[in-house]
């Protein structure tokens, strides 16, 4: 018997939600350990919910009638396709699945990715896929993941030897206030429009595109805003430099830094995350907030980045290929 014989591929849908939970719930057990989630997933009777209303879309993988692999994917979120996770169990035959699920997600999605690219950010054993996915078009860029920890003192002494030189007389920093919200748009605009983010995200590439990243960051979409930690840099009282943080449960993270091309290369954007750092470990020490961490992610080869938040205390903890598949190639 072959494969394609021996396998069917097919949407998830309420006739496969019993028989689904199974594998669900293997994936579930190894979200932390291996694919480094860091919330609680979702409980199933949760997923399945989610589902339903359509804010996720499961591609499920059967073989002899039995689920033994999925592909979730959604484009609620954002204005790409973001293909979540791809899982299988156990490890038999785990290329030609993903290859199966991946073929059905493209079928699916056809209509879609004429205007909408397609982001995967291949964590944990996902990575192993990376070279197969790239006949499909994909391309890719590296990702670390970076954090500040709390439960010892390593980073926390790091960042208070912290030796910046003192900012130029031009220049102050306040926190976040509302009425900078257009200018923080303009300036992660054109921070980002030609960064290898908008390659992954086209919204970066638009002012209306960031003005949506934004958006969702302060009314609280990709978890809390946390307005008293993030910062505003000014220099003769125009913003020209940004820095934001939220939390999700208790776990913060630095989602963008953004400097304006004039003022960079000037050691400036440390200040801006030295402040950020600071105000969350503070109030982790105090019991203010309930926070274990702060995390935040940049590109593998931005050696200055990585360079800036070493020196501020953070540290490397995992590195994967975030693939990306262009507009371009939509007639897949």
């Amino acid at each position: 018997m072959s494969n394609e014989q021996k396998y069917e591929v097919q949407p998830l849908t309420n006739n496969l939600y019993k028989i689904f939970q199974g594998v669900y719930n293997d994936f579930k057990s190894k979200a932390k350990s291996d694919y480094m989630f860091e919330l609680r997933p979702l409980e199933y009777d949760e997923f399945i919910e989610s589902v339903n209303k359509n804010y996720m879309k499961g591609i499920v993988l059967l073989e002899n009638h039995i689920p033994t692999a999925f592909l979730l994917y959604t484009s609620a979120i954002s204005e790409g396709v973001e293909l979540n996770l791809i899982h299988c169990l156990g490890d038999e035959d785990v290329i030609t699945k993903r290859k199966l699920l991946v073929e059905k997600f493209l079928e699916l999605t056809k209509k879609e990715r004429k205007d909408k690219v397609v982001a995967y950010p291949m964590i944990g054993p996902q990575s192993d896929f990376a070279c197969d996915i790239s006949f499909f078009g994909f391309k890719f860029v590296g990702l670390a993941v970076l954090r500040f920890l709390f439960n010892t003192q390593t980073s926390e002494n790091i960042l208070r030897s912290m030796n910046l030189k003192e900012l130029e007389d031009c220049y102050t920093i306040q926190k976040w206030e509302d009425v900078y919200f257009e200018d923080v748009v303009r300036i992660i605009h054109s921070t980002f429009k030609t960064a290898s983010d908008a390659l992954f995200d086209p919204r970066y590439k638009s002012m209306d595109g960031t003005r949506d990243i934004l958006d969702k960051i302060v009314q609280n979409i990709y978890g809390e805003f946390l307005k008293d930690a993030s910062y505003i840099l000014l220099c003769n009282k125009r913003p020209c430099g940004v820095c934001l943080a939220n939390i999700n449960d208790t776990i913060a993270n630095i989602p963008l830094v953004g400097i304006e091309k004039e003022h960079q290369g000037k050691g400036i954007s440390k200040h801006l995350v030295k402040n950020t750092t600071e105000t969350i470990l503070n109030w982790a020490k105090s019991g203010e907030r309930n926070i274990t961490e702060l995390n935040v992610t940049s590109e593998t080869n931005n050696i200055p980045a990585l360079k800036m938040y070493r020196h501020t205390g953070f540290k490397e903890d995992y590195t994967y290929p975030q693939a990306y598949l262009p507009v371009s190639h939509f007639n897949r």
